[in-house]
């Protein structure tokens, strides 16, 4: 199980430094069916790999590439709907969870595969500055609904924090990794403590997911910065889709 668990962690570490999100999304199915490990002890074990790993990736891109202010506007908004989230996932059978989870992951998935129709989104300003006044309610919004999404399903957020960078606030791809990682850490940290009431976790297993998830999101940071944009929204968009038809499939069966 430990030995499954790390190679695992090698695959979300990796996906997380480079589009700066999805690890979640490989996260809580390869805990569920890679590892074996219950719906309810992999939920707060993904946070805990999730947020690590995160914080590892966006160490190279802290003096260019992450937008302070915006993340912690949006981290901060869904720090106060984690816990909403975390208490509607305790009244939830599990299938449906992971049902709600693919079709979340749909979603997103398509919208990256998208042309961006409307160049700049919601904040961004001719010159290169970030246009607030429209830009804040989205970015309240955003962060709401990641917050919730965090506690419910153990995610991260990533997987909707990348489109919702990129197609609707309008950050470019090499900003949008290093303040999604961001995001990401403090959703995660969120979440984690709003399960803490009823924690189920295997420690040995969220060790070596852990730190073999840091170690290749370091190494990937670096090589994703190189990356044209277009490439990681296509790649991105693509394994989110597949991951989401297998979760759908696993989901209905016995």
């Amino acid at each position: 199980m430990i030995i499954s668990a790390a190679a695992f962690g090698l695959i979300v570490g990796a996906l997380l430094g480079l589009v700066g999100g999805g690890g979640s999304i490989l996260a809580v199915p390869a805990l569920v069916y890679g590892v074996g490990l219950p719906l309810a002890a992999a939920i707060p074990t993904s946070l805990v790999v999730v947020g690590a790993s995160s914080a590892v990736a966006v160490l190279p891109r802290l003096r260019i590439g992450v937008n302070w202010r915006l993340a912690l506007i949006i981290g901060a908004a869904g720090t106060m709907t984690a816990y909403l989230g975390a208490a509607v996932n305790r009244l939830l059978d599990p299938k449906i969870l992971l049902l709600a989870f693919a079709a979340i992951m749909v979603f997103a998935g398509v919208r990256m595969l998208m042309p961006s129709t409307a160049a700049g989104g919601a904040c961004a300003l001719p010159g290169g500055g970030i246009n607030w006044r429209s830009c804040l309610p989205k970015a309240i919004a955003t962060g709401a609904v990641v917050g919730f999404l965090t506690g419910l399903l153990g995610v991260g957020g990533g997987f909707l924090i990348v489109p919702a960078l990129t197609l609707v606030l309008g950050l470019p791809m090499a900003l949008t990794v290093g303040t999604s990682l961001v995001i990401i850490v403090i959703n995660s940290a969120a979440g984690f403590a709003a399960h803490l009431v009823d924690l189920q976790i295997d420690w040995a297993v969220t060790a070596a997911f852990a730190l073999s998830a840091m170690a290749a999101s370091l190494a990937a940071g670096r090589i994703g910065a190189s990356i044209p944009d277009t490439a990681l929204k296509r790649g991105f968009g693509i394994l989110v889709l597949v991951i989401a038809a297998y979760v759908a499939v696993q989901s209905f069966l016995p």
